[in-house]
């Protein structure tokens, strides 16, 4: 018993560690679409936002993307898709993108998933979901992707940084961190 107990807390210590040394490096650029095909670089077009840049390049990660979205709209964006209302002043002045990541064979894709999101996505998030076609690796390396079924959430600051990240499905604990650090920015 003891012995798992050590491994379980090894590995939160390492993962934990991983996001750590991110945290104060610069995000690398990443040229995405919109539904209408506009290119979007991440993170130069959010310049002098604080932005949350949410990620997956495998269907494996779909479950665990899906739990974050209902809680991201809740908390960032669904204050700029009303008409405001009573609290639109307390609204977090955060943008977040939602980024799934077509590489390899599966780079083709890519246009069939832009159509269905076009017909079939609540077209009030339509401006928060962008689609990246291209190479992994780079993004791979630099933001120590290492499980292709999970996503990876990155908050950036202004200017470009990361200031936290975060992995897996959604937890009330995650989004508390998250908000937290957004308030700091």
């Amino acid at each position: 018993m003891k012995c798992i107990l050590l491994t379980f807390t090894t590995v939160v210590i390492l993962s934990t560690s991983v996001f750590a040394q991110l945290v104060g490096t610069s995000f690398p650029t990443i040229e995405t679409e919109t539904v209408d095909d506009e290119v979007v670089a991440l993170p130069q077009d959010a310049q002098d936002r604080v932005t949350l840049v949410v990620m997956a390049y495998s269907k494996k990660a779909e479950k665990d993307l899906n739990s974050w979205l209902s809680p991201l709209f809740n908390t960032f964006i669904q204050q700029k898709v009303s008409d405001g209302g009573l609290f639109a002043g307390f609204a977090h002045d955060i943008d977040v993108y939602v980024v799934p990541m077509f590489t390899g064979i599966k780079a083709a894709a890519e246009g069939t998933a832009k159509r269905k999101a076009a017909k079939y996505l609540d077209e009030r998030l339509i401006p928060y979901v962008l689609f990246y076609k291209g190479k992994l690796k780079p993004y791979k390396e630099a933001l120590e992707f290492d499980k292709k079924d999970v996503p990876y959430l990155f908050l950036l600051d202004g200017s470009g940084e990361i200031a936290y990240a975060t992995s897996g499905a959604y937890s009330s604990k995650k989004l508390s961190e998250i908000e937290e650090k957004v308030d700091e920015l």
